[in-house]
């Protein structure tokens, strides 16, 4: 962890310099993308030690299947090794190694290799091999029309900006940045009206990265002081279990689990402030000629702390995972979508039972609070001061359904998840399954919607955030910048 701290500070000295002294107004994308690279390799080297050689290794390997596969069906081999390959490597580190420890985690960042490589993989499919009617507008604005180079490819797996932590970014996202084409503006009037284009500086990140480094300060202080004194692991200590009142074990459960959260701001903001120090991650700006810095943001971190539902919750956490579990399997699975989309997530997060136990019980949870909210939100929208109260009771009752769903995945393992659920006698297990017996599902839409009604809750709200931003702000090509890239990605908004 020290390691990864101490990595993560100097690439966001690395990317200072990268953007200050290697901009692409003065150094070729030839030279930015070695030093990407290198860079990148050596804090691998550095954190982990020989076992970042698996990033490399998964990345040449799958870059032959690539090359000597084709178009037609390269994407599926790519996708089959790289899971396959990642999952080796954390059933070794974690049965073999090292049980529900955490150092030498070098499964972390083959964790968001493997959605690189995957995502590259489709990408190149649906640009050089599916008819262009085909694809729908997210996958026709994604596809990649030429295959990448080794550097290229090297590059966007193991930059320094994302190598440890991530986030995932689309490929064309990146080569824009290293090309230095993502900061050529369309900037679109409030009033929806035809776009105009301007010439516009380099904004800077500075305010950005400053704003973000704070939340990383604030979210590293919490972890040290309060994480530490509210451990999840005490909502199955037989003590309390036996003294505690069934409001104080709720109340607790839900302060653990909150306490536990921070770890994980701190992580994913200071990779987002790296990437935006090297002034990758710039969305575009709004009406108020305000910059955004959030292209690869992971999370929003008051979204999910005042959440009033299950989907929005899911909106906000882990934003880039979501949106590849859609493009990757959601979108293109034939059968029972939702299922194949949670057992992918269960089998890319690693090999832990906990996984698997909090997933199930996601599912249900998910179809629960939708049954709900379909069903019976309408009757409190009325009145503010009805809607109010039925805003609170939501939150409540979400952050509870949230905390008891996540335990199994702060446990890990089979034997303490269960002596929880059992302590809650499957409490919300069976008032889910109650629910749903009770309310029923409302059918999707059929015809030309269907495919847009049936996205899974979780990333539903991103990509219709990502089109509206369109007629609000101007956009670098979720953030292509160019006329012609951004009337590809949108061409319903364009007629």
């Amino acid at each position: 962890q020290v390691n990864f701290v101490v990595c993560q500070l100097f690439a966001l000295l690395a990317a200072v310099w990268f953007r200050t002294y290697l901009h692409s107004s003065k150094t070729s994308p030839f030279i930015r993308h070695v030093v990407a690279t290198l860079l990148g390799l050596y804090l691998a080297l550095f954190c982990f030690g020989w076992y970042a050689l698996h990033f490399v290794i998964q990345s040449g390997i799958s870059y032959y299947i690539m090359i000597i596969i084709g178009v037609e069906n390269m994407h599926k081999y790519c996708f089959v090794f790289a899971l396959g390959y990642l999952t080796v490597c954390q059933i070794t580190r974690v049965y073999i190694f090292d049980y529900g420890q955490y150092s030498a985690d070098f499964s972390g960042p083959m964790m968001i290799i493997t959605q690189k490589i995957t995502s590259l993989a489709f990408e190149i499919h649906d640009g050089m091999f599916r008819k262009n009617e085909d694809l729908t507008p997210s996958q026709r604005c994604l596809a990649v029309r030429r295959m990448p180079s080794l550097l290229e490819y090297l590059s966007y797996n193991c930059n320094f900006m994302g190598i440890l932590a991530g986030p995932l970014c689309s490929y064309k996202d990146y080569i824009t940045f290293i090309e230095g084409r993502s900061y050529q503006l369309q900037q679109s009037e409030a009033n929806g009206k035809e776009d105009t284009k301007y010439e516009q500086t380099d904004p800077s990140p500075n305010i950005a990265v400053a704003q973000k480094l704070l939340i990383c300060g604030l979210s590293l202080l919490f972890h040290m002081t309060i994480t530490k004194t509210l451990p999840v692991e005490y909502n199955i200590d037989d003590n309390f279990r036996a003294t505690a009142s069934w409001p104080v074990r709720f109340f607790y459960l839900y302060v653990s689990l909150m306490a536990a959260r921070p770890k994980y701001y701190f992580a994913w903001t200071l990779a987002d402030a790296i990437n935006n120090a090297a002034g990758f991650g710039f969305r575009g700006y709004d009406k108020n000629g305000v910059t955004r810095w959030d292209l690869i943001s992971n999370l929003r971190i008051q979204q999910i702390e005042f959440s009033t539902s299950f989907k929005m919750f899911l909106d906000n956490w882990n934003i880039q995972t979501a949106l590849w579990l859609k493009r990757v399997c959601y979108e293109r699975a034939t059968f029972s979508p939702t299922i194949q989309t949670f057992i992918l997530s269960a089998i890319w997060h690693g090999v832990y039972p906990g996984y698997y136990l909090t997933f199930l019980t996601g599912v249900l949870m998910t179809l629960a609070a939708r049954a709900i909210r379909n069903n019976i939100r309408h009757y409190f929208v009325e009145s503010p001061a009805i809607k109010l109260c039925y805003d609170i009771v939501t939150w409540m009752a979400t952050q509870a359904a949230i905390s008891y769903t996540v335990v199994p995945f702060v446990l890990l393992s089979v034997k303490p998840s269960f002596t929880f659920y059992s302590s809650c006698y499957f409490c919300l297990h069976i008032a889910s399954i109650l629910v749903l017996l009770v309310f029923p599902l409302k059918r999707t839409q059929k015809g030309s919607k269907k495919h847009e009604s049936v996205q899974p809750v979780w990333s539903r709200t991103l990509e219709e955030e990502s089109l509206l931003q369109k007629n609000s702000y101007s956009t670098t090509n979720n953030s292509f910048s160019q006329k012609q890239e951004i009337t590809c990605r949108y061409p319903t908004l364009k007629q």
